[in-house]
């Protein structure tokens, strides 16, 4: 999900901006700062683009989670239940506040089962967490329901899904509290940052006096302000908002590549007999950042993925073996690997893990291959691109 295959003089001038100013703090030193105050800047523009009324930028999308959470009220012992395929951060930020992660399978979506989540539901239950997996959405109207039907947090990881939508909304923008990650290899990056937007006003102020150490942010002079609870930091600086600042008004420009070079793709290999596609729920349209296509079984998904690496076919992947996103392969979260104790509660609440088995997901995950869609091809590429992965594809299934 690549935003830095693009970067131009746009993002190189909110840069020079802040080292011309030569404060790379997002708070304080108002008199040097000439009016430039990229991290407010790119919020204004990020509860544009999401229609949220709060945003609170922060570091990463894990501390984005882990904020979220917070901000609610999420703490020691309470289960958060979340999908077996995602990436290792959504239990890290979970367990991070003390609180369990509930794994539950995921359907043709690659999301949450909404059957699972109910099942999974307990007296210590606080949150569900969807995890928008690359590009798409659950089954969101049946998740929220749910929440409502059992007053349960409901809470968007929409980090590799900026730019989808839901029944017109944008994802990370519907359930309670929505988290994003601008890291890296995201559609849109700050290097590394992160956001949590929400339309509770106090769920807001939670997530802003949490994320600077309990600063309540009142009056311009910083050494001045209270605290009126615990804090920690997750300071998101100006350099790194300003590059944000930059992609953010190039998202439907990215979007609108990455659409182009997923549909030539998709309609190349719906010729193959024996593909089908990713469950996007009625209402939903994807980000495009990834097309996910199922195969007939795991032995299929392994050759063709084989023959996408010997033909020169980069960026796909079968998780099903792989190390950070999908439960099969987290030993060091079954074991309980830390380098210092983990509390009673979680420990307890994590012993589940150690019978657990997930063969719906399995079933899913196993056939799936999902792809990432770049935003430097050229025409040619993506064309010639199509015709190899519809040809590997059929040779090996």
């Amino acid at each position: 999900m690549p935003g830095f295959e693009l970067f131009s003089d746009l993002e190189r001038k909110e840069v020079n901006d802040v080292l011309d100013n030569g404060v790379l703090m997002r708070y304080g030193f108002d008199g040097m700062r000439n009016g430039h105050w990229k991290a407010k800047e790119l919020e204004g523009e990020l509860s544009n683009t999401f229609k949220s009324n709060h945003v609170q930028l922060v570091s990463s999308g894990t501390a984005a989670v882990s904020v979220a959470l917070a901000s609610a009220g999420v703490g020691a012992g309470d289960e958060v239940i979340m999908p077996t395929f995602t990436f290792v951060a959504s239990f890290e930020a979970i367990m991070m506040l003390g609180a369990i992660p509930v794994l539950v399978d995921i359907d043709d979506t690659l999301t949450l089962d909404p059957k699972a989540v109910e099942a999974a539901i307990t007296a210590k239950t606080k949150a569900v967490m969807v995890v928008q997996m690359c590009g798409s959405m659950g089954d969101m109207d049946a998740l929220q329901a749910i929440c409502n039907t059992h007053n349960l947090l409901f809470i968007e990881d929409a980090c590799q899904a900026i730019g989808g939508t839901y029944n017109g909304k944008p994802l990370g923008s519907i359930a309670d509290l929505g988290c994003f990650s601008f890291d890296f290899v995201k559609t849109i990056t700050c290097g590394e940052g992160g956001a949590v937007i929400t339309n509770k006003k106090e769920y807001y102020i939670n997530a802003d006096h949490y994320s600077d150490h309990g600063h309540d942010h009142m009056g311009n002079d910083r050494g001045a302000e209270t605290h009126p609870f615990l804090g920690y930091n997750f300071r998101i600086s100006e350099l790194h908002a300003a590059v944000g600042l930059a992609q953010v008004r190039r998202l439907p420009e990215f979007i609108a590549i990455q659409k182009k070079n997923y549909n030539v793709l998709r309609n190349a290999i719906a010729r193959v007999p024996g593909v089908t596609f990713r469950r996007v729920p009625k209402g939903g349209e994807e980000s495009y950042a990834f097309l996910n296509f199922f195969l007939p079984n795991l032995e299929s998904a392994q050759k063709v993925i084989a023959g996408f690496k010997d033909g020169g076919v980069d960026a796909c992947w079968n998780y099903y073996q792989n190390n950070w996103h999908y439960i099969k392969e987290w030993k060091h979260l079954k074991d309980q690997k830390s380098l210092f104790p983990i509390s009673n509660e979680v420990k307890g609440g994590l012993e589940y893990l150690k019978t657990k088995t997930f063969e719906q997901s399995d079933h899913y995950i196993g056939r799936n291959i999902s792809c990432l869609i770049k935003l430097s091809w050229s025409e040619d590429e993506v064309k010639q691109r199509a015709e190899k992965m519809a040809k590997i594809i059929k040779a090996n299934i």
